[in-house]
């Protein structure tokens, strides 16, 4: 089913039709964590958005290679291994590790590559001398080389900024020794305070690379010059995706991304207000923290209800709702198996492709999802709950039974276990048989404070789920 997909372009800020390059190669490629601390919901919106585009390409049709980075060397990371007393490799490696394990509780398929830019350093010093040699690139009197923005006329057509818009100790660092302050570093030189695994040896003297031409050079190394999808989130539109497109057309002369797609921000309610989450702030939460209380597909869900260019609202009551939605579609999903291949013709199908063909309008999918669990609550229909099934799996939802979602004990959460339930729903039993209603409902009142909701069934079997 290649069918036609519309994504919105940030760079020519509207809808288009989306045409690979390759149909048979769709290259696409996102910035992924600076890893010093672990994951916040933030970051798992970029990992579920794009995991979700990926996904849809290849439900209709297209084979996608997928690269997300992995940024390993920085300011933040040297500063956290030295307040540590730890090498970087081992700081990087003990939060990689937890991003993998955040990213596959949250059903997030891994990338095709996961560049680490400490590999790609070679790569990196090769742009930056190209960029040098074409006069698009300096090294100033601190040894750092910057790249000079006003000489590359094209800079701020991502963003919408002109030069003269653009003000020094706004959004760019300012340094002293460079030429203009809107210049940005492609090479940061060494300081003697600085650890000897954060310094690589170059013809611009011993230094590190800087954050933006680490994007640059990987993609160029992985994906070729010119490639189909670049995503991010929203606040890396500028000025981080604005200095890869400078960087890269800079030194290739070639396209670089033809679609650039940002997901929208994070935002906390807390006393009725909306703000931006933000470490700054103080006021973000790190998926270990939301998945200690909510279920990851709850989580998984909770995020692809918002369309992904929309703000995306954190609270307790979002997630409570979330939580209530996701398992109405599970009690109609029952215990069905998914087909083994979608019909899109059919007409629940077809609408749910038409909402995902524009731009990945998920509220619109999901709604559709909630048509065919009413029509199942109706109908019993189990070819349809088959069906509904197997577009879940498509945003990578309704993976289990209704029955194995029900009972998952989320996170770090305390509560009963499956053998006090099954032993409390025994004694509801015999208190009924005995004809001691009183009993029998004081035990479900019990196991409903519990968070344990019981299901009397025909025949006389009780199933049960968690709340």
């Amino acid at each position: 089913m290649k069918s036609s997909l519309q994504l919105y372009n940030s760079i020519l800020r509207k809808k288009q039709a989306f045409s690979p390059i390759n149909p048979e190669n769709v290259r696409m490629y996102v910035c992924g964590m600076t890893v010093y601390d672990y994951c916040h919901l933030g970051h798992a919106r970029v990992m579920v958005v794009f995991d979700l585009l990926k996904r849809w390409l290849r439900a209709s049709g297209f084979p996608v290679t997928y690269v997300r980075n992995i940024t390993d060397i920085d300011d933040k990371i040297i500063r956290r291994a030295l307040e540590n007393g730890e090498s970087i490799r081992s700081l990087t490696d003990r939060f990689i590790a937890a991003m993998h394990e955040d990213a596959d509780a949250l059903g997030i398929e891994r990338p095709d590559h996961e560049p680490r830019a400490t590999e790609y350093v070679a790569q990196m010093q090769g742009m930056i001398q190209t960029l040098m040699d074409k006069r698009l690139a300096y090294r100033d009197e601190s040894g750092d080389v910057n790249f000079s923005v006003r000489a590359f006329p094209e800079y701020g057509r991502l963003s919408g900024k002109s030069l003269d818009e653009l003000r020094a100790g706004e959004r760019v660092g300012v340094s002293g020794s460079k030429q203009d302050p809107l210049d940005f570093v492609l090479w940061k030189s060494a300081k003697p305070e600085e650890p000897a695994d954060a310094k690589w040896a170059s013809p611009f003297g011993e230094g590190r690379p800087g954050w933006h031409i680490e994007c640059s050079a990987m993609s160029c190394e992985l994906l070729g010059n010119t490639f189909d999808i670049h995503g991010g989130g929203a606040d890396l539109q500028f000025p981080h995706h604005e200095n890869e497109i400078a960087q890269s057309v800079g030194a290739t002369g070639e396209g670089f991304a033809q679609v650039w797609m940002h997901n929208g921000f994070v935002r906390v309610e807390t006393n009725g207000q909306s703000e931006k989450m933000s470490k700054s702030l103080n006021n973000f939460f790190t998926i270990r923290d939301i998945l200690a209380a909510y279920d990851a597909e709850v989580v998984r869900f909770f995020i692809l209800r918002a369309q992904y260019r929309s703000p995306l609202t954190y609270s307790e009551a979002h997630l409570q709702d979330a939580k209530a939605a996701l398992g109405r579609l599970y009690n109609a999903v029952g215990e069905a198996v998914a087909v083994d291949a979608i019909n899109w013709e059919l007409d629940y199908e077809s609408r749910f492709a038409q909402a995902m063909n524009d731009d990945m309008n998920t509220p619109v999918a999901v709604a559709v999802l909630f048509e065919m669990a009413n029509e199942i609550n109706r109908s019993q229909d189990a070819k349809l709950a088959a069906r509904l099934k197997a577009l879940g799996g498509v945003l990578g939802l309704l993976g289990r039974s209704a029955s194995v979602f029900g009972k998952a004990t989320v996170g770090q959460q305390e509560g009963l276990s499956e053998a006090d339930i099954e032993t409390m729903i025994a004694a509801r039993a015999q208190a009924k048989a005995d004809r001691d209603f009183a009993k029998a409902d004081a035990i479900r009142k019990q196991l409903l404070e519990q968070g344990v909701v019981l299901e009397d069934k025909r025949g006389g079997a009780t199933e049960w789920r968690r709340a």
